[in-house]
């Protein structure tokens, strides 16, 4: 695998947990059937989802299984809208309040909503390490009569740590539905549910080792029923399609043994991420560190590079076996700039020289000398090839 630095991307799966997924593999029956093959497999996965609510900090019940992290955002957000208007009528107007420093997932569904359903999507800006202005918030949430907020816990690409419980305070005093993406927040910082106090979060298995395909949305017990995005079978409260028991067993299984190296190695990880960022400054002085430098994800170091693509930097380390992501969108093959350092208030041709590595608890100290003894020459090689606008 070389040194992957790219845990935000997705987690290796430990062997525990590919043990565990192989055992639950060999289980037969559907659970929702009500024959004894079928109970049992019940069993296993209700056991399952009692294992992933104590570490949420939310009870069984409120854990809607998903497909990951995607599905789980889409839920809660169109959900919302539609319920909104199946109680106040088809045409009532409706308000989403986010910012544009969140993951696609959130942009995507809200962009659809806007121009499929009317929605209006109301902005609120980020300063420049991507974290939520709360003042912003309540002035817009006095202003309009919104549906549901939306936010990171932690943002993906900066690793920036969001105002959650000041944002969760201004929406609920507001009377207004709250929705948080953990995804890149789950296993690296505490995440608690009902200490939150909000209506709804987004979580995915493969972020913290556990299988692709996997994920919850996890919906107060006190919160109006969301319509559905998924029909069916009814299965669950509020989402349709026969359950994946061997994919929830490995699910709790990865947060289990996540949640133990949080508690145990978060310091150590910092440090590592703390030496990695001394050391490729002392490299390359130039480089700029972009997100919070006190608040934020343990494992995340978001840089630019002046003069460089991120794409060639990212292509240039993938030769020397160094795995790393960009953040950034890429279409049709075309380099984009990060929408999280434009949110940010960064020019075009700055956000186009980032960077990201996210390290995980099985990062060594040999992983990071190995990147900082190439990064030099490979900053070299990227300001030889120049930017894509030709400057």
């Amino acid at each position: 695998m070389g040194v992957y630095l790219d845990y935000q991307a997705t987690s290796p799966m430990p062997e525990s947990v590919r043990e565990a997924y192989v055992d639950a593999l060999a289980g037969v029956g559907n659970p929702s059937s009500i024959h004894q093959a079928g109970q049992r497999q019940r069993a296993v996965l209700e056991d399952a989802k009692e294992r992933i609510a104590r570490i949420l900090g939310c009870e069984p019940i409120e854990i809607i299984l998903t497909s990951g992290g995607t599905e789980s955002i889409n839920t809660a957000l169109k959900g919302a809208v539609w319920a909104w208007q199946a109680e106040r009528g088809p045409d009532a107007p409706t308000t989403i309040v986010s910012s544009r420093a969140e993951h696609h997932a959130t942009l995507d569904a809200l962009a659809w909503l806007e121009s499929s359903e009317g929605t209006e999507i109301a902005w609120v800006p980020v300063d420049g390490n991507a974290v939520l202005d709360t003042d912003s918030l309540e002035v817009i949430l006095a202003d309009h009569p919104a549906t549901m907020v939306t936010t990171l816990v932690a943002n993906n690409e900066v690793g920036s740590l969001q105002p959650v419980e000041e944002i969760a305070r201004v929406s609920r005093e507001a009377g207004v539905l709250v929705h948080l993406d953990a995804v890149a927040a789950l296993g690296y910082v505490p995440v608690n549910f009902s200490e939150l106090g909000v209506t709804a979060m987004s979580v995915s298995a493969h972020k913290v080792g556990g299988p692709v395909g996997v994920g919850a949305l996890v919906l107060s017990r006190q919160a109006p029923e969301l319509s559905a995005l998924v029909h069916g079978g009814d299965q669950q409260r509020g989402r349709s399609g026969t359950l994946d028991t061997a994919g929830v067993v490995a699910f709790a299984a990865a947060l289990e043994l996540r949640e133990q190296l949080r508690r145990e190695h978060s310091d150590r990880l910092r440090s590592l991420r703390d030496s990695l960022r001394t050391q490729l400054s002392a490299a390359v002085p130039e480089i700029v560190v972009r997100g919070s430098l006190d608040s934020r994800l343990p494992g995340n170091l978001h840089i630019t590079v002046p003069g460089c693509e991120g794409d060639v930097l990212l292509y240039l380390l993938d030769q020397h076996g160094i795995q790393v992501s960009t953040g950034s969108a890429c279409q049709a093959g075309v380099p984009q700039a990060s929408h999280v350092l434009m949110a940010m208030g960064l020019p075009e041709g700055e956000a186009r020289g980032a960077l990201r590595f996210s390290l995980g608890y099985h990062t060594s100290p040999q992983d990071i000398d190995a990147v900082v003894s190439v990064f030099p020459g490979v900053v070299e090689q990227a300001r030889q090839a120049g930017m894509a606008s030709g400057h």
